[in-house]
């Protein structure tokens, strides 16, 4: 056990790991070529308490510190299926943390309490087809008109987008630029929305990740959370929690690969040796370790300073997190991949679907190149 995990912390993970492996595993493969996953799953979640692990008790959450979402986040890994592990991650830790930052009582009983119970499923809506990492430029309106705003435009790349029930999603109320910029609660059952089409993706294929419409939504003005034009700084505050989530559950997924590569290595003979024995293989997974352990560390450090809940996050740390964890994952996903040979090109293998499911990590919610001009920034490089 870490030192940083209290057997409370260890308690919460046998519980997760028990759910993961006995109602999320065995499904991985049919939840891929189905291209969905049960809605009976977010409602377990919330029967279970993962998503409410660090909101506020009095909306059904249970307050805790970042140490357990860093668990949650760690034994998803153990699903063997990304879409699945980003869809529950989004309802968690992605969509509600904002509402539960800066949401009303009306709005956090009207959405955050039967989003952290799993009977209503959340999006976080930022994306559009000219705005993806500059978010500054987003282009969706939302025009005031008496006691309601009135919401135009298009969102993309938006995961659990296509059966959602309501959006965190970000308008434009204001002018050019940031301060523009508000953040507002969409059912998803007004007039006006619909889900265009659902994205057919490389990887992460059970999540539904949609490219959304709205055509004069009209939604009333007390579903702006926090202040008008005042969303921007929120939008970049809740990313460095997202990165952080990314991060942590990038470094279980290595960590399940690389432990599942070595049980095939010492069963798997060529040339009459195991595999494992050619000195080839176990340098590259001496290598992989040993980055591995640092990723951990660096993200361990990055969950550390986040938990001090001071109002400058570890912005810096948390990039370096997500871009160590997220490029290296790329390597050991391929090495993994090599390693099976032929059995590491179907489908029926994990590593397979590993493989394409990690590439949409050095993407999603800030690319490796976003990452790297954030840290540029705090070295005032």
């Amino acid at each position: 056990m870490d030192e940083r995990f209290t057997p409370e912390h260890e308690a919460f993970r046998r519980t997760v790991r028990q759910f993961v492996e006995k109602e999320l595993a065995p499904h991985a493969l049919e939840w891929d070529q189905a291209g969905e996953f049960p809605r009976e799953v977010f409602r377990r979640c919330g029967e279970l308490g993962f998503f409410g692990i660090s909101h506020d008790p009095a909306y059904g959450g249970s307050g805790l510190d970042a140490w357990y979402v860093a668990v949650f986040a760690e034994e998803l890994a153990r699903a063997q299926n990304g879409g699945v592990a980003m869809s529950l991650l989004v309802q968690g830790q992605m969509a509600t943390p904002v509402i539960n930052e800066l949401g009303t009582d009306e709005q956090k009983r009207e959405f955050l309490a039967p989003a952290l119970t799993g009977e209503r499923i959340a999006a976080l809506a930022m994306s559009e087809p000219d705005a993806g990492s500059d978010l500054a430029r987003l282009r969706t309106t939302a025009r005031r008109d008496g006691d309601d705003y009135v919401i135009h435009g298009a969102k993309t790349w938006i995961s659990n987008g296509a059966r959602a029930d309501f959006l965190v999603l970000a308008v434009r109320t204001g002018g050019e630029g940031a301060p523009g910029i508000s953040l507002v609660t969409l059912p998803t059952d007004v007039k006006g929305f619909a889900v265009s089409k659902r994205l057919q993706k490389v990887g992460h294929r059970s999540s539904d990740m949609a490219i959304l419409y709205f055509e004069d939504c009209r939604i009333p003005a007390r579903y702006v959370l926090g202040r008008e034009n005042d969303g921007f700084f929120h939008i970049m505050n809740s990313f460095h929690a997202e990165r952080l989530v990314t991060a942590l559950y990038t470094v279980a997924v290595m960590e399940g690969l690389l432990r599942e590569a070595l049980r095939y290595g010492r069963e798997r003979k060529a040339f009459g040796q195991r595999l494992i024995d050619f000195q080839v293989w176990r340098h590259t997974f001496v290598d992989h370790h040993t980055r591995l352990e640092a990723a951990r560390q660096l993200t361990y450090h990055a969950v550390q300073l986040f938990n001090r809940k001071r109002k400058q996050k570890p912005v810096k740390e948390i990039a370096m997190a997500k871009l160590l964890t997220t490029e290296l994952a790329q390597r050991v996903a391929y090495d993994c991949q090599q390693f099976y040979g032929g059995m590491g090109y179907v489908e029926e293998s994990h590593v397979a679907r590993a493989w394409r499911d990690v590439r949409m990590l050095t993407i999603g919610g800030g690319t490796s190149e976003v990452m790297k001009e954030i840290i540029a920034g705090t070295l005032a490089l």
